[in-house]
C-alpha cells in the first residue's frame, strides 16, 4: 500500500482562512474546504471553551511524513491542542490517480511502506438524509458518542429515480463525522443504525476509517470523560 493519507482539519469557520495560510507556507497548496456544523452537547463545547458550531472542514492529501511534520506544525504554530482550536487527523488511502499525484500530494510518497495506524481512534461517516440529523445525533449518543461535524452534501440520482418536469430529483444528505475510540466504533455503529438506519426516515448508513495521525484532541478526550460521568 501506498503511503497515502487523506487529512481532515476541522476548525472553527472564522479560523478557516488563518489555517489555510498555514497549509500553503507549508507547500501544501491544495486544500479542499467545505462549511459545516458542530453537533456537540453544550456541555461538551463548554468543556472545550467552544461557544459557536459554524465549522470549516479542510481536506488535504498528504504523504505519511508530511502528515507527521504538518500535525506537529498545527500544535506548535497554530495551537491546536488550545479550546477551541480545532482537531486534525488522517487516513490512510490505497490509490489516487497518477495525474493528480504532483497536483495534490504534500510530502514524497513511499511505494513499499504503508501507514503506520493510530490504533486508538476511528472516524465514524454517517450518511443520512437531510433534516434527520437530530434522530442521527441522538442515536450515536447513545451508542457513546459525545459530538460530531455536519456537512450538507447532495445524493446522485441513480437510473430510475422519480422525474419532476423531467429534472431528476437528488436527495438532500448530511455527512455526520464522529472520531470515536477504537472501542465505542460498533456501540455507536449499532446505535444509529437501529434507530435511524435504512428502514427509518433518516436512512442511515456509516463506515469507518482508521486514523493514522491526530493532533488537537487533548481537550475532546477531556470532553468524553467527563460526559460519561
Amino acid at each position: 500500500m501506498k503511503d497515502l493519507n487523506m487529512m481532515l482539519t476541522i476548525v472553527r469557520r472564522q479560523d478557516a482562512e488563518e489555517f489555510i495560510a498555514f497549509f500553503k507556507s507549508h507547500n501544501q497548496p491544495t486544500v479542499f474546504s467545505m462549511r459545516a456544523e458542530g453537533t456537540a452537547r453544550s456541555k461538551t463545547l463548554s468543556l472545550l471553551g467552544i461557544e459557536e458550531s459554524e465549522k470549516a472542514v479542510l481536506l488535504s492529501l498528504v504523504s505519511g511524513d508530511a502528515a507527521k511534520a504538518l500535525m506537529k506544525g498545527l500544535c506548535r504554530e497554530m495551537y491546536l491542542d488550545m479550546p477551541d482550536r480545532g482537531i486534525a487527523l488522517t487516513c490512510p488511502l490505497s490509490s489516487i490517480g497518477a495525474g493528480a499525484m504532483k497536483t495534490l500530494v504534500h510530502g514524497e510518497i513511499n511505494e513499499k511502506e504503508g501507514t503506520t495506524m493510530n490504533t486508538e481512534k476511528e472516524l465514524i461517516v454517517i450518511i443520512a438524509n437531510r433534516n434527520h440529523t437530530d434522530l442521527v445525533i441522538d442515536a450515536a449518543r447513545e451508542g457513546g458518542a459525545s459530538g460530531g461535524t455536519l456537512v450538507n452534501a447532495k445524493g446522485t440520482a441513480a437510473a430510475g429515480t422519480a422525474t419532476f418536469m423531467g429534472i431528476t430529483l437528488a436527495s438532500e444528505k448530511e455527512i455526520i463525522l464522529i472520531v470515536a475510540k477504537k472501542e465505542d466504533r460498533t456501540p455507536i455503529m449499532r446505535s444509529v443504525l437501529q434507530a435511524a438506519g435504512v428502514n427509518t426516515p433518516a436512512e442511515a448508513v456509516c463506515f469507518a476509517l482508521p486514523i493514522s495521525e491526530a493532533a488537537g484532541f487533548r481537550n475532546f478526550d477531556l470532553a468524553s470523560e467527563e460526559e460519561a460521568e
